[in-house]
């Protein structure tokens, strides 16, 4: 795995948490195995691209998905992706699933950060009840990826409003880049 960035002499202040499913992969050409175990699956149209273009611009990449290991590891490593994220935290391994605040602290932990990183972290997925909620309930910065019908598209309380919503995957970058530029200035700011 590449190797996490600080946000110090000129890297990203902003780190950005991934869900998998219908957020990178989708879920409609999974393939899974008689332990339901996920063997295949497909990503979705530009996903790829922007896990690539953003682990090269220099933003620290991690995957909070609820699963079994096994199948992110067989579904990002098909699909040429896993050695762009720092690091991969799944509900089988953390006994927990999202929304629950285990999944983002052993990320947080993962990636050497504290709970006043929360404010500078994005979570990004497709489930408003998993990760729009998990991410508000941590105050991190939450985006609805709304590209699938699978999943409900309207909020069921304040906590499942996400702050911000995209709807496919390479909207993610310039979304990305203006947020860590936001996350600059205020760093200069509270330095003078």
């Amino acid at each position: 795995m590449k190797q996490p960035s600080t946000g110090k002499g000129g890297q990203r202040q902003l780190i950005i948490f991934l869900d998998c499913g219908d957020t990178i992969i989708d879920e409609g050409t999974e393939v899974r195995d008689e332990h339901g175990v996920v063997i295949r699956g497909n990503v979705i149209p530009g996903a790829d691209t922007m896990v690539k273009t953003l682990a090269e611009r220099g933003f620290t990449l991690a995957i909070v998905a609820d699963g079994l290991a096994q199948s992110f590891k067989n579904l990002l490593t098909q699909n040429g992706l896993i050695d762009y994220f720092d690091t991969l935290i799944y509900s089988e391994t953390i006994k927990a699933e999202k929304p629950s605040p285990r999944m983002f602290k052993a990320a947080i932990g993962a990636l050497d950060l504290n709970m006043q990183d929360c404010g500078r972290i994005m979570m990004v997925g497709n489930n408003l009840s998993r990760d729009v909620r998990g991410a508000n309930q941590m105050g991190m910065i939450s985006v609805h990826l709304s590209w699938t019908p699978r999943y409900p598209k309207q909020p069921a309380d304040e906590f499942e409003k996400p702050q911000y919503t995209i709807r496919e995957p390479l909207e993610l970058i310039e979304l990305a880049e203006r947020i860590d530029g936001q996350l600059v200035q205020r760093t200069i700011s509270e330095r003078m």
